[in-house]
């Protein structure tokens, strides 16, 4: 049974557990439970059928619903039954939702009651599958306002407004209806990625594809998102892969956006893998595709990745012709396409040395990500944004946009930028002149990199650190240099977050102990090293063969010495002193 089964399972012992208590009025059940069950029933049974019916038909919603949603779940004429349940104290008297629609609300306990009148009534099949049906119709319908200009940010806000239902009702549909559920993993595909979610939204979507005929229309579009959401997650193969299988069917087809998109997609994942030749037929292509199919995002999309590979060819004055025809493409580009767009042309102006052609266009979209709750794209603008500030000396500016991205990064499971801003910390430290602190990340990321074994092999990337690495290690001497390298290759990525976000820190972080207070025994400094890597006390005390009683004793004097109250400040702690 996979995980999410289990999660459904549980969900439904909970509403079966608390329906029976109601139902039973358990003696031994505290009283305010008794009361709430006495009162739910007797207000029940002061409803005529029809309201009765729609009171059971709206304990599907776990979360609020507008009017509109329970007419089209529980039958027109809902509407005027549900504001009479409000007054009967049934649901819970309506709010705004993040949409700004009215949104009413029923309370756990009465829908776990009403969950199980509608077993007892045999109508849950029916009434899931109302509410798959409305779910998938609203997801369909945001999935192409979020592909607007004016409708992006209202389809955005729909969907978070829904999310409670979308997650419901994905795991009834793949359960229950799997075509149902392909069509809903793939029209909510594009909001995860807006919204940072794609770490958990991928696995979903493979279960649906995997449920699909291999090569139809559906199975396409899912092949297509999961090697995005695979490019989020750093996974270059997995994601090569998806486009690779997708290339195979399309490209038997008539020409598509589709087929555009996923050439666009694979060029870029073949770069990113130092596969420079493959990755110009496939972006030539694209951009036939899209010039025959009139479609600019597509268009301006491939001449910047050409652009990309030009420069990567060392042909400069063949990378600034494209990227002047990319920027031609008319304005009325829109949504995620436009804010693509602009972070492959920002790159492309900062390698061409046209930085404030650069911070321009970064600037401006950087702006429209926090207007449209773009998370995806904002880390990845921040990370050029940094590169620009260290370009033109802005080193507060530079640690500032860096601790965002890292935060952002790391929050929302994008490892593919919490990588680059790894890359980009060791740039601030070597620009501030800290060689040691820009070894020690670099290995840590390049420790990782050998671990992924391909991944971020751009040629004009790898000449670059090689620049940086031999300029630092010639600041520090061979003895120095070897030593800061083999502290960044023991880290872990999290704890290399943790330095990179200590390193970008604004102003000096005392980390030590304050005085007076005495230094750490070598029994202290163990702990703080474990618990710096990650380990419990439970953990920890195994590990020491001691009580987890004794690890806490330890732990509050460590507190007391340094004034580290989290266990993140003793990370911090641990990295500062050289620890781990």
């Amino acid at each position: 049974m996979s995980w999410r089964r289990r999660r459904w399972r549980r969900w439904e012992w909970r509403l079966d557990d608390r329906f029976t208590l109601l139902a039973d009025g358990d003696r031994l059940a505290p009283s305010r439970h008794r009361s709430l069950a006495a009162a739910a029933a007797w207000s029940y049974r002061l409803l005529d059928d029809r309201q009765q019916r729609v009171f059971r038909w709206i304990s599907v919603f776990p979360g609020g619903f507008t009017l509109e949603a329970a007419e089209a779940v529980a039958g027109e004429g809902a509407g005027p039954v549900v504001l009479h349940l409000v007054d009967c104290s049934l649901l819970v008297p309506p709010q705004a939702g993040p949409d700004d629609r009215s949104r009413y609300v029923m309370l756990e306990t009465l829908r776990a009651y009403g969950a199980g009148l509608l077993a007892e009534a045999g109508e849950q099949p029916a009434a899931a599958a109302a509410l798959a049906g409305y779910a998938l119709e609203v997801a369909e319908e945001a999935a192409a306002g979020l592909q607007s200009g004016a409708g992006e940010v209202a389809a955005a806000r729909w969907l978070d407004a829904e999310d409670a239902t979308m997650r419901q009702v994905l795991a009834w549909a793949l359960d229950h209806d799997p075509a149902a559920g392909l069509r809903l993993a793939v029209a909510l595909a594009r909001w995860w990625l807006l919204r940072g979610r794609a770490e958990g939204g991928y696995p979903l979507l493979r279960e649906a594809a995997g449920n699909a005929v291999p090569g139809s229309e559906g199975w396409c579009a899912a092949q297509y998102w999961l090697g995005r959401m695979a490019i989020y997650s750093a996974d270059l193969a997995g994601a090569l892969a998806h486009f690779t299988a997708l290339h195979e069917v399309a490209g038997e087809r008539p020409p598509s956006r589709l087929l555009a998109d996923c050439l666009a997609c694979r060029s870029l994942t073949l770069m990113d893998l130092g596969r420079l030749a493959e990755a110009a037929v496939d972006v030539r292509r694209s951009l036939a595709l899209a010039r025959e199919l009139g479609y600019l995002a597509g268009e301006a999309l491939a001449l910047a990745l050409l652009g990309g590979i030009a420069l990567c060819a060392d042909d400069r004055d063949g990378a600034v012709r494209l990227i002047r025809q990319a920027r031609q493409i008319p304005a009325d580009i829109f949504g995620m396409a436009a804010r693509n767009r602009s972070h492959f042309l920002t790159t492309m102006l900062t390698e061409i040395g046209d930085l404030a052609a650069a911070e321009r266009v970064c600037a401006a979209e950087l702006a429209r990500c926090r207007d449209a709750g773009d998370l995806w794209n904002l880390v990845r603008l921040l990370n050029r944004m940094t590169i620009l500030d260290l370009r033109t000396g802005r080193l507060e500016d530079a640690a500032a946009h860096l601790r965002e991205s890292l935060q952002t990064a790391a929050r929302t499971g994008s490892r593919i930028e919490v990588l680059n801003g790894l890359d980009c910390c060791g740039d601030l430290c070597a620009v501030a002149g800290r060689c040691a602190e820009a070894l020690t990340v670099w290995a840590a990321l390049a420790a990782f990199m050998r671990y992924q074994q391909e991944i971020m092999n751009v040629p004009l990337d790898v000449r670059r650190k090689q620049q940086r690495l031999g300029e630092a290690r010639q600041a520090l001497g061979p003895g120095r240099a070897q030593a800061a390298e083999e502290r960044g290759a023991a880290m872990s990525l999290d704890i290399a977050v943790e330095y990179a976000l200590m390193l970008a820190a604004p102003g000096p972080r005392q980390l030590q102990a304050p005085p007076g207070h005495g230094e750490l025994s070598a029994r202290e400094r163990e702990l703080v090293t474990l618990v710096a890597q990650g380990r419990t006390d439970a953990q920890i005390a195994a590990q020491l063969s001691i009580s987890v009683r004794t690890v806490r004793s330890h732990l509050d004097r460590i507190r007391d010495k340094t004034g580290c109250r989290r266990r993140a400040d003793l990370t911090c702690l641990a990295l500062s002193e050289g620890l781990i």
